[in-house]
């Protein structure tokens, strides 16, 4: 029997904890490394979740009766999670968040080609209009585009084709052996990166705007060491909560609670770091919203529960 509100309960303080972590990757743009905050929410992660299956008597397994699935699962989760961290420290937070949020509609385009999912006039018009909203945000313009402001809708794109691959394999792997994957996956990508990326030239100009991604690692003073602990443990707790919201709730209820995220970022952007979007960026941020709401709705009526069961953030 699902407990809808326990779910949504769930879903509020874990997108909550994922606002606080994204806030506290912002803030470290200056002082750490993306591939060191990856390598220690890895770590720490692995060491919370089979705590957490310790306490709960649940199997502890790293195996996957999909091996090469499991890494190019975990390479796309890395990658796109690299992007969207990265984003959030080269454009305005509201607006980083709100175009990760068109995962939605490219799960529902993909459920299509992979799954051969039906996807009526209906919701083909719900993407046309939240694409229309990504429009909105990014404002392509030949002179002054911001070429950062497509790592968001790279990291919805990947994370999209990760949720449809975990959709494919959950039949034999857990949803926990999942998450394993990506914990441990994330440690030796990071670490693998950290290795790697000093030995890559890099133009000046190209180093400074890089710069966060390939700082070599450090901890300046206890202050960081708190905040790169803090990403790993509200970022493991955020992803228990969701997962556990999912098992207990029913989707179809609980996941458009999940768009609360995008009051959480806008509160962020504009209390934090006194960003204010522009009209061009909210009427954005309401068209994928609506589109993405929309599709949720469409798939309860339809009986066809594809992005209604994918979490918008892990």
């Amino acid at each position: 029997m699902s407990n809808d509100k326990q779910g949504i309960s769930f879903i509020l303080i874990g997108m909550f904890f994922f606002s606080i972590q994204d806030v506290l990757v912002r803030q470290l743009a200056d002082y750490a490394s993306l591939t060191q905050i990856m390598f220690i929410r890895g770590m720490v992660g692995s060491i919370i979740l089979i705590i957490f299956l310790k306490l709960t008597k649940r199997r502890i397994d790293f195996s996957s009766s999909f091996p090469i699935l499991a890494i190019t699962r975990v390479l796309l989760f890395f990658i796109g999670f690299l992007c969207f961290y990265f984003a959030l420290a080269k454009m305005e937070f509201a607006e980083a968040t709100s175009l990760f949020f068109v995962t939605p509609l490219f799960i529902t385009i993909l459920s299509k080609f992979m799954f051969k999912s039906e996807v009526g006039f209906y919701r083909i018009c719900a993407i046309i209009v939240g694409f229309i909203g990504v429009l909105l945000i990014v404002k392509p313009s030949p002179t002054g585009f911001n070429y950062f402001t497509l790592l968001p809708i790279i990291t919805a794109f990947t994370y999209s084709v990760s949720m449809m691959l975990a959709k494919y394999t959950s039949e034999k792997d857990s949803v926990f052996q999942q998450m394993l994957h990506l914990y441990g996956g994330s440690v030796v990508l990071a670490f693998g990166a950290w290795l790697i990326i000093p030995l890559i030239e890099f133009e000046p100009s190209q180093a400074k705007n890089l710069e966060y991604l390939i700082r070599d690692w450090s901890i300046y003073n206890n202050s960081v060491l708190v905040m790169l602990l803090s990403i790993a443990a509200v970022g493991s707790a955020g992803m228990l909560l969701l997962t556990s919201a999912y098992r207990i709730g029913s989707p179809p209820v609980i996941a458009p609670f999940e768009y609360i995220m995008l009051i959480f970022a806008i509160g962020s952007g504009y209390f934090i770091f006194s960003e204010i979007p522009d009209i061009y960026s909210i009427l954005g941020m309401l068209l994928i919203t609506a589109s993405g709401l929309f599709v949720f709705i469409r798939e309860g009526v339809k009986k066809e529960p594809v992005a209604v069961k994918t979490s918008l953030r892990t």
